[in-house]
């Protein structure tokens, strides 16, 4: 099963996470990165900048690669996911941007009609992973539906990165990120699919919040289903999912979630 780790906070979380990445940065300097947007990863990212800075981390030879981008936004928009990856982690930490990559980055804001071009894209951006060596370390949010990327319930569990069509809910979700309207928020994205997240060597899900309380249970402590996609994490064998007690509020064994992580070696990490 997955670790689970009852937090405070948000900062308290960032700092787990800022932690285990930092030390493999030291120990592996081209370590490959799985990085995501959304506001659950912020204070993850703004802590460990804090501790590269602090360190002196030598972070010149990171790559990075991102889980999704929307369909037909310019590069340049400010809410494109190449964007927001840029502003948010590349700039913070100091990473040589060449380094980095998004799914939509080779489509350069092509709409859904350049069906060809798109299609090609999510086999081209799976191998440049595998290329890359794989992903060390995969930052996840969840939405209230389950989904993780943009894998809405439904998606297949061994899919590689492909084109989907956004679920309504997510589009509600997403619209506080396109001045509260929900219909420029686009249809359609690119996303790395369950498959390909799964093939990181580490899982680090953060959830915040009540409204993530029902997704958090079914992902931990339900079945393992297409229908809540982010439950595949219990087929990982590391994956770390770190919510606070809000998010938590529905699992029924965070007594012995507590216990197992207080009593945990420091030596293993997370």
């Amino acid at each position: 099963m997955a670790e689970v780790i009852i937090v405070n906070n948000q900062e308290e979380a960032g700092q787990i996470y800022a932690r285990c990445v930092a030390d493999l940065i030291k120990e592996k300097p081209e370590a490959v990165l799985g990085l995501a947007t959304g506001s659950s990863p912020l204070a993850a990212y703004e802590a460990l900048a804090g501790i590269v800075h602090d360190e002196n981390i030598d972070v010149s030879k990171v790559r990075g690669f991102a889980l999704d981008e929307y369909i037909g936004l310019p590069l340049t928009h400010p809410q494109s996911y190449h964007a927001t990856i840029h502003r948010t982690v590349v700039e913070p930490l100091g990473l040589n941007p060449e380094l980095v990559h998004v799914p939509g980055d080779m489509l350069n804001g092509a709409g859904i009609e350049n069906g060809e071009k798109i299609a090609l894209a999510g086999p081209a951006y799976d191998r440049s992973i595998a290329a890359a060596g794989g992903v060390d370390v995969q930052i996840l949010g969840i939405g209230t539906d389950g989904h993780v990327g943009f894998n809405e319930p439904g998606s297949s569990l061994a899919s590689g990165t492909r084109i989907k069509t956004l679920a309504e809910q997510t589009r509600i979700d997403n619209a506080r990120f396109f001045d509260d309207d929900v219909n420029n928020v686009p249809t359609h994205c690119i996303t790395q699919g369950i498959g390909t997240i799964l093939k990181a060597r580490h899982l680090v899900l953060l959830a915040f919040g009540e409204g993530k309380a029902e997704a958090v249970a079914e992902t931990v402590e339900g079945g393992v289903s297409a229908f809540c996609p982010a439950s595949a994490l219990q087929l990982h064998p590391h994956a770390t999912i770190i919510v606070d007690a809000a998010a938590a509020s529905r699992l029924r064994h965070t007594d012995y979630y507590r216990y197992a992580y207080e009593h945990k070696p420091a030596w293993q990490g997370i």
